[in-house]
């Protein structure tokens, strides 16, 4: 063996990490989350925590997901570590967990990851190379922000998707203002800033901007489930960003980036 072989032997040897969550919920919204937009997914543990970022095939929309150490009920990791999984074999495998189960995973130098729910049942899962480059963060400046309840959102997405496959978002300092247009007509929803569907709003400049809703439909299905409310930040004409609270403490978040249509 040479002394590289010998080094990266070594290495992975000494490599692992061993996560446990007291319920399943969390996991299941991030499993969520990523599968609606990418079929793969490379996660970095580190004694921080666990991060994952990356861009649909389309680089439409992109998710970065960050769920530090102190969320979790267990949290084993002095060295750096990262795996790779087919995010829909791994979804199944969470799906599995009833909402009592708590989850433990945990990887230890070999490319299988090992996953336990509940007390007595454990499964082990083939790790994959990683296709995925490196996703840098998009660098914005917002003028407007505000905060929707989830099923306030999800009613608007759907009222708005009877007459058009885009929404319209517009901010102003009092209200936002959702549209859609298409052949069969128009659809409008207000709601007023300080509501109880819209407990915060805060608009530095009007602001206007069109997104698909279908992206917008798949990541609130995906997400929702993790937080009732959903953070907006966006500007005219630029992307939308949206921000779900991770775990019962709040320690952790999924942020969504989506792109605007752009109109001729």
């Amino acid at each position: 063996m040479t002394t590289e072989s010998a080094n990266t032997a070594a290495a992975a040897a000494t490599a692992g990490f061993v996560v446990k969550s007291l319920t399943p919920a969390e996991w299941k919204a991030v499993t969520a989350s990523i599968q609606a937009l990418v079929e793969e997914a490379t996660f970095d543990v580190s004694p921080d925590g666990i991060s994952f970022r990356a861009m649909d095939p389309s680089h439409v929309a992109l998710v970065d997901l960050f769920w530090p150490a102190g969320g979790f009920e267990k949290f084993d990791c002095t060295k750096s570590d990262k795996f790779t999984v087919r995010v829909e074999d791994f979804a199944k495998l969470i799906r599995r967990a009833d909402s009592r189960d708590s989850i433990e995973i945990s990887r230890q130098g070999s490319e299988m990851l090992a996953l336990k729910i509940g007390s007595k049942r454990e499964f082990e899962l083939h790790l994959i190379e990683s296709s995925q480059a490196s996703t840098p963060l998009p660098k914005l400046s917002y003028n407007s922000k505000f905060t929707i309840t989830e099923p306030a959102f999800d009613r608007v997405l759907n009222d708005v998707s009877v007459v058009s496959n885009h929404i319209t978002i517009e901010a102003k300092k009092e209200k936002l203002t959702f549209s859609g247009k298409g052949d069969t007509g128009t659809a409008i929803v207000e709601l007023e800033r300080a509501s109880q569907e819209v407990p915060e709003l805060e608009v530095k400049d009007d602001s206007k901007a069109t997104y698909s809703i279908e992206y917008l439909l798949k990541i609130t299905k995906a997400a929702g489930s993790a937080s009732d409310m959903i953070n907006f930040e966006y500007s005219s004409k630029m992307p939308l960003r949206m921000a779900f609270k991770l775990g019962e403490k709040d320690e952790g978040r999924i942020h969504f980036y989506l792109a605007p249509r752009v109109q001729e």
